[in-house]
Formats: structure tokens, sequence, C-alpha cells
């Protein structure tokens, strides 16, 4: 008789969704920055770009590499702007390996794209900007209260920027420690709501500007049709079974890394009572 356990697996456990949608999940975080009024606002509160963005259009996030076999890259949103600037948008819920390699590596297919076939052309690129919004801290053994970083090709020595058309920005969710009612500016008002929107009973009294408003209306999940729950509930579901599988594998580096500890401290608790005898008796010959 074959075990009931092993042929009908538990099925995941279906979260409470709340009030908002998460913008941790791919549903949530296209739902709301697929909106252009609310894309161009963030935009233009994380950027610096002279003059400001006054026009978008998305494009087709899936980059296909230059030949069939080389591995094709898909992005989570890509804008271009009305200047012809080239801007990535990510979102990154759940700690990745060699990150940094793949925001580079997606950077690098959209300047590739702009290559421009015949004798005339002069390699002048468009501005390439790579925001990412992290659920994670880049490097957790440094201590900062930093949260966003603006990082671009510098001269070693000097440290002036060698080459200004190739921007990533970084937004650590989690050193981000303000409260709603410590916020200061816009900038900071987006950070809170991308971070705590799923965990919000209803539009706080503090965050009244008009594009939240929009936000707050988008992302109610008593406005979405049955389809759109449906396919929400199903990205929160996914994003959970990686959360506990991480979760899980993290847990058990740790017990491996207690019991390598404890065995080294046994090891070295030896050493230290054959150094003792050898010093007082002279060589012991212990294996």
């Amino acid at each position: 008789m074959p075990d009931k356990k092993q042929s009908n697996p538990k099925k995941p456990k279906v979260p409470k969704p709340g009030v908002f949608v998460s913008l941790m999940t791919d549903f949530g975080f296209k739902r709301i920055f697929g909106v252009k009024e609310l894309m161009l606002n963030f935009l233009n509160t994380v950027l610096d770009i002279e003059g400001g963005i006054v026009e978008i259009h998305y494009t087709n996030p899936e980059k296909l590499g230059l030949t069939k076999d080389e591995r094709k890259a898909i992005i989570d949103l890509i804008c271009t702007t009305g200047n012809n600037e080239q801007i990535i948008v990510e979102m990154q819920a759940i700690p990745q390996e060699y990150f940094k390699d793949r925001v580079l590596f997606y950077a690098s297919r959209i300047i590739q794209e702009q290559s421009i076939q015949g004798e005339n052309w002069d390699y002048k690129l468009p501005p390439v900007y790579s925001i990412n919004i992290l659920n994670f801290n880049l490097n957790k053994k440094e201590k900062t209260k930093k949260y966003v970083s603006v990082v671009q090709l510098i001269e070693k020595e000097t440290h002036k920027v060698f080459y200004d058309k190739l921007t990533f920005v970084f937004i650590e969710l989690k050193r981000f420690k303000k409260t709603i009612s410590e916020l200061d500016n816009l900038y900071e008002r987006w950070i809170y709501i991308i971070k705590y929107l799923q965990k919000l009973q209803n539009e706080p009294v503090e965050i009244q500007d008009k594009i939240f408003k929009l936000l707050f209306k988008t992302a109610k999940i008593a406005n979405m049709t049955k389809n759109e729950v449906t396919n929400y509930l199903k990205d929160l579901i996914n994003m959970n079974i990686v959360k506990n599988e991480l979760e899980l594998k993290d847990r058990k580096i740790a017990e491996m890394g207690a019991v390598i500890t404890q065995k080294d401290y046994a090891l070295s608790q030896k050493d230290r009572i054959i150094a003792q005898y050898e010093q007082k008796y002279g060589t012991l010959n212990v294996k």
C-alpha cells in the first residue's frame, strides 16, 4: 500500500491577501508600475535626469541574444523615454547569488540592442538606467543605514565619473527603517509604500498625495476581477514556496555550521591538552 502522505502531497497554504497587493510579487509590481502615471512619477523621483521625464512607452521585457544559442534575458519592466533613455525597473524579492552580475548582464543586453547596422554608425548610445528594488541587502556583512546607492563607472584614483550614460540604482528595502511619521520627502514615501503596501489596512492619512491615491486605488484587491485575484494569489503562493525553501536551506547551513564549530572547538581543546602535556612531559605521539 502506498503511503497516503506521499501519494497525496499537501497543497501549498493559500496566504491571506490583505487589502492591497504586494509589490514584491510579479503581479503586484506590474499592476502598479504598468500604469504610466505611476511609473513616470516614480522614475522622476528616483532619477536625476535633466529636464525630467515627460513621456515613456513600455518595450518588450524579453531580450533575446544575438544568436539562437545565447541565453535570453527576461526583465520585469523596461521603458523608453521621449528622449530615448532606456530604463530597466526590477523588483527582486528573494536573494539571488551573483545578483550584481545579473544586473550588468541585463543592462548589457539593452546596450547591445542599440547597435545600428551600416557604415555610418558612430557608436553614440542613449543613456541606460537600471533601477533595482531589493528586499534583501546586497552585502549582508556591511553595517550601514544607507538604503539607496547610485553606481556609475568612475576613474579609480580621482573618483570622477568616467561614463555618465550607464547608471545603476539599488534601493535596499531591508535597510529602510523609517516610520510613516518620519517620512521627509516623496522618495521616502515611495520606498515606504513599496515596502509596506501589502501590510496596510487603509490609506494612511500621512500619505495623501494625488499620485498615491491613484496607487491605492490600483492596488486595492477589492477593485480587482476574480481572475486577477486568482493570478495574484498564485504569485503569492509561489513566492512563499521559494521563501520557505530558502529559509530551510539557510537553517540547514546554520545547523551544519554549528556542528562544525563544535568539532573545531573539540579539536582545539584536544590540541591544547596535548600541548600542555608535551610542555610538561615531553613529546607525546597521539593521533
